[in-house]
């Protein structure tokens, strides 16, 4: 059974889903609450909160206020095999660190796939904690992102300020 339910954060609005005890989409929503219970009981989930949805909240929060590094939950996205492979090669980009999508195309052994890098990136359906926002041009420049350039800045920033911290 899929699930999913919604928060207000300090970034906007939330929606986290889970299907069998793993976490499957977290993504920023426009819609609102009624809208998305009709949506997806359409696409047969049940809108309900659950101890793994409250946990991946909580820790969501926690992330957000920059008291978290690393998240815990189990994660189960779905996608290409590349999508996969693209996914997990952002997972180990560590905390207030970057990379170019030149660089995660060869940690993904297809050097010369930085556009599939990108569309990857983009169809990335657990944002935060598969930190997309932690990939930027070659040149250093901040590309795309699904939340909007101001919020993959805010990130970034949220993320070295918390680097630092530690030093």
């Amino acid at each position: 059974m899929k699930t999913v339910y919604s928060y207000k954060t300090s970034i906007g609005e939330i929606q986290i889903a889970e299907e069998n005890q793993a976490i499957i989409k977290v993504a920023l929503i426009q819609e609102t609450a009624d809208d998305l219970r009709q949506k997806y009981s359409l696409e047969k989930y049940v809108y309900q909160e659950t101890e793994l949805i409250k946990e991946t909240a909580n820790q969501l929060m926690e992330y957000f206020r920059g008291e978290r590094k690393e998240f815990s939950v189990k994660l189960n996205p779905e996608g290409t095999e590349f999508q996969e492979k693209v996914w997990h090669a952002l997972y180990k980009i560590p905390y207030g660190e970057t990379r170019s999508y030149k660089q995660i195309a060869e940690a993904v052994g297809s050097p010369k796939a930085m556009r599939a890098v990108g569309m990857a990136n983009h169809n990335n359906p657990i944002m935060f904690i598969i930190p997309c926002h932690r990939v930027i041009g070659a040149n250093g420049s901040l590309v795309g992102y699904g939340g909007g350039l101001k919020l993959k800045q805010y990130l970034l920033d949220l993320e070295k300020k918390g680097k630092k911290k530690d030093e």
